[in-house]
């Protein structure tokens, strides 16, 4: 395939508010609708045990939190990801790249962190209250004001605690999603030589989320457990590599998979209604 034809048949980009709207929307489907496979996965890789950690009991307990974020962080990923990925595609095409997986990649790195910005907060919130009890506003009133992490730790408390480990794990995570999910679609494009519909994509987003899920479970169980501060036995964790060097030393190489089952089928449930949702929401939008 023609440099020229790399330009001319990709679709136009999505305009700004759309994706900001629709992202959000899809991203509070998703987080709401399968928040009892994400409890579940919490508590299996929290350090003290799935049934010292709540078992199946308060399953929806952290929802408020997950609600509270799911909207604003997934409008931001979005937003940034559709603003970004055809000035990405214009500026490598221009040095000579005409991989449409780099625009991809780069794109949904930096919206990824920006989503995070959101996202961590509402994850270590979330977390706590899957774990531990305890209100909404009780858990965030703790966090600011009886934890301390990081260089802004005087403001933000704990909000922020794991932020790096969480790039570390989003990041590797839409490197391999969105070219996946990008391509997919191509494809099935290319071979019914129309758009792909809603249902497709939503398809294409669940395969691919289930992929990168599972080649990334073990930095979402280091991140996991910093998030939620300390061990088993109450000793406070300090960094992602302490996590790392504990978890093995204590439990084996095989605690890094713990909760995979969950991650995986709730990512690739997940992406079928996150992805459809977004796309339906989008073609809604764009008529």
């Amino acid at each position: 395939m023609s440099s020229n034809d790399d330009t001319t048949n990709h679709p136009p980009p999505v305009p700004f508010v759309t994706a900001l709207i629709a992202g959000g929307f899809a991203g509070t489907s998703v987080d709401v609708a399968l928040f009892p496979i994400d409890t579940i996965k919490t508590r299996l890789q929290s350090p003290q045990g799935f049934l010292a950690a709540g078992g199946f009991r308060g399953i929806y307990q952290g929802l408020g939190a997950a609600a509270l974020g799911s909207a604003p962080g997934a409008a931001l990923f979005f937003s940034v990801y559709e603003s970004l990925k055809p000035r990405v595609l214009k500026t490598q095409q221009k040095l000579g790249i005409h991989n449409e997986a780099v625009s991809h990649m780069a794109a949904a790195s930096c919206g990824e962190m920006a989503a995070c910005l959101v996202r961590v907060p509402t994850e270590v919130v979330k977390a706590k209250m899957q774990t531990g009890g305890g209100s909404l506003v009780d858990t965030i009133k703790y966090t600011i004001f009886q934890e301390r992490h990081g260089p802004l730790g005087a403001f933000t408390g704990g909000l922020y605690r794991g932020f790096g480990i969480t790039l570390m794990r989003e990041i590797p995570f839409a490197i391999i999603q969105f070219p996946l999910y990008e391509k997919s679609k191509q494809l099935l494009s290319d071979w019914q030589q129309s758009p792909s519909t809603s249902v497709q994509g939503a398809m294409c987003g669940s395969a691919s989320g289930a992929i990168a899920a599972a080649l990334t479970t073990p930095l979402d169980v280091v991140k996991t457990r910093l998030m939620l501060g300390v061990d088993k036995e109450g000793k406070a964790y300090k960094h992602a590599i302490d996590v790392l060097q504990r978890t093995v030393a204590e439990e084996g190489s095989t605690a890094l998979l713990i909760g995979i089952q969950p991650r995986v089928m709730w990512i690739s449930i997940g992406g079928f209604v996150f992805f459809g949702a977004y796309e339906g929401f989008k073609t809604l939008l764009l008529r």
